[in-house]
């Protein structure tokens, strides 16, 4: 994907720092939802007008309530609508001749209740086109300003005015959830600057508000909750945006199992592809999927650190025998190596270590280190500077007080000049560190609350600067095409095309198939020479039957003339009993193929567009599930990437002394047929190649089907 010029809805400025704000559906009452804006607003100290608006009242508190929208004073910036749904559309109207661009739509009773809701919901956009206005919502509980500290939403979690304040925007789709995680990091000490709740998305979706904030300087880390997307192609888009920017966006993804899919429709009718496609999405671009608040808390503290590791090596140094285990089987978990440490290093530190600790890496220095800080120190720089370490964690439980500032002090200037990621796993609880945290925090070292979590954030780090590293290698490969674009013949509307069609679509983009040939029934029995090489595989050629094993229209092995003319006899009759009504072509006739198996599969979905899985073929397919995916197209070096990640990839490298296959012909097909699905993705939307023989000489594709749609 392309990391060239934004597209952000930079017109979101108002909607976020208006300079009045219109609650319709105002309440005196604070146990109503029009009730509690205006009293969030004043306690928040929002500085701008505030207009309530209800014909029933003429004042709320001290405040001079409006009848209607078009009585309120302007400029106004920002509606709080909290009406009943019915009422909702005419309000927006109103809202745009009144020109007041932006609304907050709390009102639920929309899509998510079902069909009668969701005709409620085709009326509100339509109002939205008519006026003009842009919405959040409806159905959501609102928004929080934490830089001009503006409060525009409902419920226990706009109460606290005091909420502190961070480098963080956080977009999701379940407005109670968001900000129950918004109290939750500010009890770890996190804040944020952005909060939205972005409800059924009618108009302003989620993937609007994560562009916007990724373009914004006060913004250094975006995260989502997400239950699902109607636009795959554009999340892939910010999610490169997302590295080009060097801004990681940690990423909820829920729903993603039968039931949680469920409950997302229930919950916010959000229309949700495959997870393995999000995964996919999520594994090329600049997101970090998380799963729990405190993943939030660790992971923004170690990228707000703002050093990424040039690979990754780890070390870690700690005091406890108990805590280097955790670390080293999570950071192996993430992905990261602990390697030894240069010859130079280890002598360099046997100066300052204890006798008879560790200096294998863990670094267990034990806890005869405790109260010799400058020694401790000394140790962490030798092993940061190490050639073969490209970040590191500490663990060092004496940290309290005059004592603790100054180490903290220490490990800061250490950092600083190695410019490489350290972490603290802290060793104490909080508030007993509180002088080295605020060193920490004021120099921008992450500190961690346990061994687990730290190694967690570690591996978040790392996988982010490697995604980067890649995003730019494939940047400057540019578009790497190895066949240009080929027209296709394809017969008009939704279609299964045969066996020998779809290996014609195969080898019109260089993708080598077997020799074959389709003969008539009558045409085979009046042989009197073999059409091709023994032996030959008989299978039937028809668009309508996809399964032909399972019709027993195929014969593997055919060794002579005479069963050959058996062979095609048999697989006639045999589809004609499985499928009467069945098209057939006639029979098709294949030389043999051999190799090991593989798989590679095209679905062209709805919101991402065509995906390629690769995998093992034959029994492994269904067994083992090995398989990855990539959007289509991509180039032969991504190809190779996805070969890599398979499990069984040693079977195709070369496995116990035995001969590599041919992968760089795997590769070069891959990528074929990653550009036939892109080229063609008007028509087509599936390919399966199943199997593609690999062998020491190259591949050749045994079987295939292309799916076409109107």
């Amino acid at each position: 994907m392309s990391g060239g010029a934004p597209t952000p809805q930079r017109g979101f400025a108002r909607l976020f720092n208006p300079r009045a704000i219109a609650v319709v559906g105002a309440s005196p009452d604070a146990k109503r939802i029009g009730g509690q804006p205006i009293p969030i607003l004043v306690a928040s100290g929002f500085g701008g007008g505030i207009y309530p608006v209800n014909p029933k009242y003429q004042e709320i508190g001290a405040l001079a309530c409006y009848p209607d929208v078009a009585a309120v004073p302007k400029p106004c910036d920002l509606a709080l609508i909290a009406v009943a749904g019915p009422l909702v559309p005419e309000v927006i109207m109103q809202c745009g001749v009144a020109g007041i661009p932006f609304a907050i739509v709390f009102s639920a009773g929309f899509r998510e209740v079902g069909a009668g809701g969701a005709a409620l919901e085709a009326k509100l956009k339509d109002a939205i086109a008519a006026s003009g206005v842009r919405v959040i919502g409806p159905n959501c509980i609102g928004t929080m300003n934490l830089v001009d500290r503006v409060y525009c939403g409902f419920g226990v979690g706009f109460r606290n005015p005091n909420l502190k304040h961070g480098p963080v925007a956080f977009v999701s789709q379940s407005g109670g959830f968001a900000y129950s995680v918004v109290a939750l990091a500010d009890f770890e000490g996190m804040g944020f600057n952005y909060i939205v709740s972005a409800g059924n998305e009618v108009d302003v979706t989620t993937l609007d508000l994560a562009a916007d904030f990724l373009e914004r300087d006060e913004v250094e880390v975006v995260v989502l909750y997400l239950e699902g997307v109607n636009d795959g192609r554009r999340l892939r888009e910010i999610g490169a945006r997302a590295l080009a920017l060097g801004k990681p966006i940690l990423t909820w993804k829920a729903g993603n199992s039968a039931a949680g899919r469920a409950a997302a429709e229930s919950h916010t009718a959000s229309m949700t592809a495959g997870y393995e496609l999000y995964r996919t999405a999520f594994r090329e671009g600049g997101f970090i999927e998380i799963s729990d608040v405190h993943d939030l808390v660790d992971i923004t503290r170690a990228f707000l650190g703002k050093r990424l590791p040039r690979g990754p090596n780890i070390a870690i140094i700690t005091t406890s025998g108990g805590s280097a285990v955790l670390m080293a089987d999570e950071c192996d978990r993430r992905g990261l190596r602990l390697p030894r440490l240069a010859d130079d290093t280890i002598k360099a530190i046997e100066q300052y270590a204890p006798k008879h600790c560790s200096l294998a890496n863990p670094i267990d220095l034990t806890a005869q280190i405790s109260g010799r800080n400058e020694d401790f120190n000394r140790i962490v720089e030798f092993a940061l500077n190490d050639p073969n370490i490209d970040q590191l964690i500490v663990r060092y439980g004496t940290v309290q007080g005059a004592s603790g500032a100054a180490w903290a002090s220490g490990l800061c200037e250490i950092a600083a000049r190695a410019g490489k990621p350290l972490l603290v796993s802290l060793g104490r609880v909080p508030d007993s560190a509180a002088p080295a945290l605020q060193v920490f925090a004021k120099n921008g070292i992450p500190w961690i609350l346990t061994p687990t979590r730290t190694a967690v954030a570690a591996g978040a780090l790392s996988q982010y600067a490697e995604k980067q590293r890649r995003f730019r290698a494939t940047q400057a490969r540019g578009s790497q095409r190895l066949i240009a674009h080929q027209g296709l013949t394809l017969p008009p509307g939704a279609a299964r095309l045969s066996e020998h069609a779809s290996k014609g679509c195969l080898a019109a983009y260089g993708i080598p198939v077997a020799r074959e040939l389709v003969l008539a029934p009558r045409a085979i029995a009046a042989l009197d020479a073999a059409p091709l090489e023994f032996p030959l595989v008989v299978k039937i050629d028809s668009p309508d039957i996809a399964h032909k094993t399972e019709a027993r229209a195929v014969r593997l092995n055919v060794q002579g003339l005479d069963e050959l003319k058996a062979a095609a006899a048999e697989v006639v009759a045999n589809a004609r009993r499985h499928m009467p009504e069945a098209r057939i072509n006639g029979v098709l006739l294949a030389e043999m193929a051999a190799g090991t198996e593989v798989i590679i599969g095209v679905v062209n979905d709805p919101y991402f567009g065509p995906v390629v899985m690769f995998g093992m073929g034959g029994v492994f397919t269904e067994l083992l599930k090995d398989v990855t995916y990539r959007f289509a197209p991509f180039d032969a070096a991504t190809a190779r990437e996805m070969i890599a990640e398979i499990k069984a990839s040693a079977l195709l490298t070369g496995y116990r002394g035995s001969a590599p296959l041919a992968v760089d012909a795997l590769a070069d097909a891959l990528s074929r047929v990653s550009l036939l699905a892109a080229d063609h993705a008007d028509r087509i939307a599936e390919i399966d190649v199943n199997p593609l023989f690999v062998n020491a000489d190259g591949v050749v594709a045994a079987d295939a089907l292309v799916v076409l749609k109107n």
